[in-house]
């Protein structure tokens, strides 16, 4: 294995790391991990604005 190789792993890992970590982050702020931009409250296609409405529909 060669230089090149191992820091192409290292930054493929480092890529992979990060997008897990902004997702937690951003779900343990309330925030809507889709990419739609918005806020759960109101985003159609987020499923934990839909289970809220439901459980407070019941």
């Amino acid at each position: 294995m060669g230089v090149l190789e191992i820091i192409l792993i290292v930054a493929c890992a480092a890529i992979v790391i990060g997008v897990i970590t902004a997702s937690i982050i951003k779900k343990k702020q309330g925030k809507c991990s889709c990419d739609c931009g918005g806020d759960c409250a109101h985003c159609a296609a987020c499923m934990a604005a839909q289970k809220k409405k439901q459980s407070k529909n019941i």
